[in-house]
């Protein structure tokens, strides 16, 4: 089933409910995933260069994906048939089996419900992710052209700054947990007024009233 969308989806929406033919059979989304983180992403076809070497990093990344309680699922205009064959050929050519499943969209509605296609860049699937909250809102949505492959160590430490400001109530700065200013802290939330704003004046933990961190 396909909602009809009036948009793309954005950033705090709902991802929208899709049932879709994958690799591992039929799915609908983002039910099927309930209560679980799922990073959601796209390529523009199967036996393209740059998406093979994502789907190898991707896997490799694969266990600490699941310590995180997120699953992937990636999508193309192929067939079901042509992702098996390419899940195979990566197996026997560079010995990595793909364990995440894969969705065929060959009329392109998921595409078009997501949003993936830009016509600029031609009639194929752009690389883009979109990483989803256990609850099914859309936390993120980040997009790649065709000639740059993405890059899977930001997507986990993405995925590890919102369970961690989630669990926490707090921000996270840039480069976390690696930030220039406040190594592996993380940033405290605005005081909600004046008293509180003059209590955190002079703390060492603060910059200012403003910028404030802490260690969890």
């Amino acid at each position: 089933m396909f909602e009809e969308q009036t948009r793309m989806p954005l950033i705090g929406d709902k991802f929208p409910e899709l049932e879709v033919k994958t690799t591992f059979g039929s799915m609908k989304l983002p039910d099927d995933f309930n209560g679980k983180w799922v990073v959601f992403f796209s390529h523009p076809g199967d036996f393209t260069p740059v998406c093979t070497t994502e789907f190898v990093a991707f896997q490799k990344r694969f266990d600490e994906f699941k310590a995180l309680n997120t699953e992937l699922i990636g999508l193309s205009v192929d067939q079901v048939p042509s992702h098996i064959k390419w899940v195979q050929w990566i197996k026997d050519n560079l010995g990595v089996e793909i364990q995440f499943p894969i969705i065929a969209d060959e009329l392109g509605r998921v595409a078009k419900a997501l949003g993936l296609i830009h016509p600029a860049k031609g009639t194929n699937t752009v690389r883009a992710v979109y990483i989803v909250d256990p609850k099914g809102i859309i936390r993120a949505i980040l997009y790649y052209p065709q000639e740059i492959g993405r890059n899977i160590d930001e997507i986990i430490r993405m995925i590890k700054a919102f369970q961690t400001a989630d669990a926490n109530h707090v921000a996270i700065p840039a480069n976390w947990p690696n930030n220039e200013l406040m190594g592996d802290e993380v940033i405290i939330p605005l005081p909600p007024d004046i008293k509180g704003a003059e209590e955190r004046m002079n703390q060492p933990n603060c910059y200012d009233w403003w910028l404030c961190h802490k260690k969890i």
